[in-house]
């Protein structure tokens, strides 16, 4: 993985910055803030520099300017070598109102800042036009309008962080952990990486959003036949269904339905099906104790070995870890 030179003169502090706009997620700024403070004190009991961190924003005449700074006395390079964008709780950054964060981005890139996102932050990094045909994450629940808003981006949603060298882009509303850990590795090596996440209780290995993401059809096509067909299978929940089954239910032949759904849904309907049945099976493994063959015949599978397929490549998970990893304390035992 490559490493952030850290400034030639010993008396400059590497800076990462974070870039505020109206409604951004301060709690993930002052974490991700605390974290680099945490990983700081860390790297000075090995002999090295700490993090300098800054908070940056737009002025009222234009321009960007710190409006927090962890080391205000030290002096300070013209730009911090790592600027973070993060989410929001409320609202994505409209078209029209990015355009200034956009073009100070590009600028800070011209120089050789590296530029990350957290969350909906990524929609900021996306509208500089520098992530155009390459890998970027965003929180699983933006991926169909990130989609829909640069569409040349190749987004990788199940992915928790993707680190492109100049570019980093970071999942969900809590990836900014996993983001921040990344920068402290390429910032101040792997073991100060692992003595912030140990001190911080943060699991530093691979996570992904699949892991945690919940099946959210999509429902707002407009194709009446088709919302008429996902209703129907949602209130079968898990139970047998066939194509011929869900094509009658729409009125349509099956080649037709097949077309129709897809272009709909962004899914075939065996897809969709696939992943009505998992996210049955997340419930029961969370909050039952049935064993993975009664849960694989409980959502429709005959074959374990099939099911349990299955459930690693939605989830990324076997069944077994997600249960080790989400059940309930105290789940319910049942009967096959």
């Amino acid at each position: 993985m490559p490493r952030l030179k850290l400034p030639d003169a010993p008396q400059t502090l590497v800076e990462v910055g974070m870039m505020l706009y109206p409604d951004c997620q301060m709690g993930m700024v002052h974490g991700i803030t605390d974290l680099f403070h945490i990983a700081g004190r860390f790297a000075v009991d090995h002999g090295r520099q700490p993090i300098r961190v800054s908070h940056w924003r737009m002025q009222e005449g234009g321009g960007f300017a710190r409006c927090f700074d962890s080391h205000p006395d030290e002096p300070a390079a013209n730009s911090p070598s790592v600027i973070v964008t993060p989410g929001s709780l409320h609202r994505l950054l409209e078209a029209e109102e990015v355009a200034p964060y956009a073009r100070w981005l590009v600028d800070r890139h011209a120089q050789g800042t590296v530029l990350a996102s957290n969350c909906g932050g990524s929609f900021a990094l996306a509208a500089t036009g520098l992530l155009s045909g390459r890998p970027a994450t965003t929180h699983w629940f933006f991926a169909e309008e990130f989609k829909a808003r640069f569409p040349d981006v190749r987004l990788e949603a199940d992915r928790m962080v993707i680190d492109e060298g100049d570019i980093i882009t970071a999942g969900g509303l809590m990836a900014w952990t996993d983001l921040g850990l990344r920068i402290v590795e390429r910032l101040l090596g792997p073991s100060v990486m692992m003595e912030t996440a140990r001190f911080l209780l943060i699991d530093p290995s691979g996570r992904e959003q699949k892991n945690y993401a919940s099946f959210a059809p999509k429902l707002t096509h407009g194709d009446e036949p088709v919302l008429k067909v996902q209703h129907w299978l949602q209130a079968k929940g898990a139970g047998p269904v066939v194509l011929a089954d869900m094509a009658a239910e729409a009125g349509m032949e099956e080649r037709t339905f097949q077309r129709r759904f897809k272009a709909a849904t962004g899914m075939t309907p065996v897809e969709y099906v696939q992943h009505i049945r998992v996210g049955k099976a997340r419930e029961l493994l969370e909050f039952t104790k049935r064993t993975v063959d009664q849960i694989a015949w409980a959502v429709g599978y005959e074959d374990a070995a099939a099911f349990r397929k299955l459930f690693h490549r939605i989830t990324g998970l076997s069944p077994q870890e997600y249960r080790q990893r989400f059940s309930a304390p105290h789940p319910v035992a049942e009967a096959a």
